[in-house]
């Protein structure tokens, strides 16, 4: 068996996964039955002043039969008395001495707010604070949340007062409605920061009813936009990850969040520079037992690969992600098509003529009708690979190039030094 601990600047928790701070994170009661069933810490739901939610607060976006496939929330932070919260913070600390508990924090941008919030909850014995700049509805309005994680000097400014007192590692949560994250990384980590969270939700409207012509979700009949998360966020989360893992000046530690729904998705977080990862749609979705598939999953994942401790995947595929202008420009994979699996659905030659390059030929074989790629045409694009719907009746194969490897910034470096 691996060994599944993790610490992430200072903060130790029995395995990688955390409960993100989120509905299922809004009480004692939930965070001791999260860590009975196998998680390793939890980041409670957000403190902060007294707020007043809405009814409803939660649509979801279901695509050709699954489900889930993104979440929509227009709730805010925890609506709960702020000592009620702490007292539970206590005793679940007490009950749970070695799973990792965190603090959501979100208050108006002043110095003596971060200050006193920091040192109440502090008092209760949480391992660190994370600082929300990430909601996007609500409490953004009220120059909180995205509002701050928007703008660089705002989180810098709102990161340095909060370690001014703080005794715990600080983590900055950081909002995808931006269009460099990165930037606002760096603005944390020049502020103090001993880690980086993200992705918070991304701004949404979940859909629109065609009967009511409502919005979905809707208050008495009026909509605003909420916060969009969910296995269809993955890719946004992963590559936000992965950006600040090779940023040099994003030297601290990254939580990853953002459509995580099994132990692959949080392998593939911690290869692209994650430490740790937080989960809320999938444990909404299918209850807090989940984590028991994804324990199960990653030790056998690690244990397949001889590796002895879940910190060594962290950050092992950083060096493989790199800008446009650094990819080998003749580098060739094409299709070659199966026909003994092939079941001649025809939808990679649909494809391939109606939105690609148009380099799959039908033709007949002994009465049988045959697909084959015209390699000479075929840009190695993928699209009939993805299209079809029976594995290994598509492979994408590489074909070695007679011209050696070049990139565009190579290209562009010769072309400049020819001109000269």
């Amino acid at each position: 068996m691996a060994d599944l601990r993790i610490d992430l600047a200072g903060i130790k928790s029995p395995n990688p996964f955390w409960l993100a701070s989120a509905p299922p994170t809004n009480s004692g009661y939930q965070v001791q039955r999260a860590f009975e069933a196998g998680w390793g810490g939890a980041v409670w739901k957000t403190l902060g002043e007294p707020i007043l939610n809405v009814s409803s607060r939660f649509a979801a976006v279901s695509f050709n039969g699954q489900r889930v496939a993104g979440f929509n929330n227009i709730e805010l932070i925890t609506d709960r008395p702020l000592e009620v919260n702490l007292n539970e913070i206590l005793e679940t600390k007490k009950r749970f001495p070695n799973h990792a508990i965190i603090a959501s924090l979100m208050v108006e941008p002043r110095q003596e707010k971060w200050h006193e919030i920091v040192k109440k909850v502090e008092a209760v014995g949480v391992d660190g604070l994370e600082l929300n700049f990430g909601c996007p509805h609500g409490m953004a309005e009220r120059g909180m949340g995205s509002a701050s994680g928007q703008v660089p000097e705002l989180v810098e400014k709102q990161t340095h007062w909060a370690k001014e007192v703080a005794r715990t590692p600080v983590i900055v949560k950081l909002t995808p409605n931006i269009t460099d994250i990165t930037m606002t990384a760096e603005a944390a980590v020049r502020g103090g920061a001993d880690a980086v969270s993200m992705i918070n939700t991304i701004n949404s409207l979940a859909g629109v009813d065609l009967d009511s012509w409502n919005t979905v979700p809707h208050v008495g009949g009026k909509g605003a936009h909420g916060g969009y998360c969910g296995p269809a966020v993955k890719p946004i989360a992963l590559n936000m990850v992965a950006e600040c893992a090779r940023n040099p000046l994003v030297n601290v530690p990254i939580s990853g969040i953002g459509g995580i729904s099994n132990w692959q998705d949080a392998a593939e977080f911690m290869l692209m520079g994650a430490t740790g990862v937080q989960v809320c749609t999938a444990a909404m979705h299918h209850g807090f037992s989940i984590v028991e598939d994804m324990i199960d999953g990653l030790n056998n994942y690690l244990d397949g690969k001889g590796i002895a401790s879940v910190m060594d995947l962290v950050g092992q595929s950083v060096q493989r992600y790199s800008n446009w202008g650094d990819l080998d420009l003749n580098y060739n994979i094409v299709a070659e098509i199966n026909n003994d699996v092939c079941i001649n659905c025809n939808k990679c030659h649909i494809a391939c003529e109606d939105t690609s390059h148009q380099c799959i030929d039908l033709y007949t074989e002994s009465g049988r009708p045959m697909l084959k790629v015209r390699e000479q045409d075929c840009v190695g694009c993928n699209l009939c690979q993805i299209v079809c719907p029976v594995d290994g009746a598509i492979s994408m194969v590489e074909r070695r190039s007679t011209i050696p490897p070049m990139t565009w910034n190579e290209r562009q470096s010769l072309l400049r030094n020819f001109n000269r």
